[in-house]
């Protein structure tokens, strides 16, 4: 069945909910202070099209964001919905790799943070020392700095220093956190902002207490009996959905 968006523009219902979820998400950022004036990206992959994916338009801040004028592009940068934005350069040559190659990366996020690229620009990174931390330490790739990523060949070592994790620090820039879903992104980068906020407090204070590898692993083990129903990030992601709602419902035009 197709929802009309907008004059001669026409998608799926599942594409329509990939569109409110991923306009939804811009604005969350938003409210978190997470974007970057017009530049950082986040994508997701349209439901039922391997080859295409969902994604903020160059040239508009997160709060301008609305689930209309994202831009439908497939891996090879072509523009699906006729629309008349650019698309990031760096945000296309990232997530069309990620995208492409990775199996669970249905859901991508780029961000600048000052704590997060404060500890990827560091020489230990994230380090086992909060609570937060621990649900990372060992799950996280780190891909040296090469400059803007811009250059399509720089693709497969992105994704060879990513390995089997789901974050990717990249060192004296920032993040890239993948998830199956919207929800599960955003909660993984939540948590991550988080221990990096943490991170640089603590350090900020003197030594820190280091946590033992045995207690990392039962953390880790035990952590997802914390979640709340409906999937990895799905309360907290409907939460702030709620809360950007309230503040200004644009997003869903």
């Amino acid at each position: 069945m197709a929802t009309q968006l907008k004059p001669k523009m026409e998608c799926s219902e599942a594409e329509w909910q990939a569109r409110l979820d991923l306009a939804a998400c811009y604005r969350i950022f938003d409210h978190m202070g997470w974007s970057e004036s017009i530049y950082n990206h986040i994508s997701v992959k349209v439901p039922g099209e391997d080859d295409a994916f969902l994604i903020n338009p160059f040239g508009l801040l997160y709060s301008e964001v609305t689930a209309s004028n994202l831009v439908k592009i497939d891996i090879r940068g072509n523009t699906l919905d006729g629309s008349t934005y650019p698309v990031n350069k760096a945000g296309f040559t990232q997530h069309a790799y990620f995208h492409e190659h990775v199996e669970h990366a249905h859901a991508i996020c780029h961000m600048h943070t000052t704590a997060t690229m404060a500890v990827c620009s560091s020489e230990g990174g994230l380090l086992p020392v909060n609570f937060y931390a621990c649900n990372f330490i060992g799950q996280l790739g780190y891909h040296d700095f090469e400059g803007v990523t811009v250059r399509a060949e720089e693709g497969e070592r992105l994704v060879k220093n990513l390995g089997d994790k789901r974050i990717l620090m990249l060192r004296n820039h920032g993040p890239v956190v993948m998830g199956r879903t919207i929800p599960e992104m955003f909660v993984q980068t939540w948590a991550l902002q988080r221990a990096c906020e943490i991170q640089l407090a603590i350090l900020s204070m003197g030594r820190p207490i280091h946590v033992t590898d045995d207690v990392i692993a039962v953390h880790q083990r035990d952590i997802s009996q914390a979640q709340a129903p409906g999937g990895p990030g799905f309360a907290d992601f409907e939460a702030w959905k709620r809360k950007v709602d309230r503040i200004d419902s644009s997003w869903r035009n």
